[in-house]
């Protein structure tokens, strides 16, 4: 007399069946997360273009490749002279590249010189000439894209 422990031919199997597992990614969080990510991006990517405000001039030139944090020297209209972003004297330009440039460990170092499309060219020939003297070869001007017109 044999005892049966459940009701049917599963011997009590589906009492403690698991459910199956679910086999899907659901990609409606991630792809929140991803549209939120590009918003977030979008609105603050034109914030992270920090620098001396100028008006470069426009040409058809293409642009160079740089793998380094260029040096950087703005000229305003009013004739203040920056590198990078801090404000410089004349007089004090040379010694403070020179000093960079070694701290880099070249003496090979670009270095790109912004000018306002309405400052002096004699300003800018200035600042041009004093790092011709001081050795400095690869020096590049910078502009923005030519607009067809």
């Amino acid at each position: 007399m044999g005892m049966s422990m459940g009701g049917g031919s599963s011997g009590g199997r589906s009492r403690y069946r698991r459910a199956n597992v679910m086999a899907e990614i659901n990609v409606t969080p991630m792809v929140d997360v991803m549209l939120v990510l590009l918003i977030i991006f979008m609105v603050s990517a034109p914030l992270l273009t920090v620098g001396v405000p100028l008006d470069l001039p426009q040409t058809a030139a293409k642009s160079l490749d740089q793998d380094k944090e260029p040096l950087t020297l703005s000229v305003q209209l009013s004739g203040k002279v920056f590198l990078n972003n801090t404000e410089i004297a004349m007089d004090e330009l040379v010694p403070k590249l020179k000093a960079i440039t070694e701290a880099r460990g070249g003496t090979d170092e670009r270095i790109f010189v912004r000018g306002d499309t309405k400052v002096d060219y004699g300003t800018v020939m200035r600042v041009m000439g004093r790092l011709s003297a001081a050795g400095f070869k690869r020096v590049a001007l910078v502009t923005e894209v030519e607009q067809g017109t």
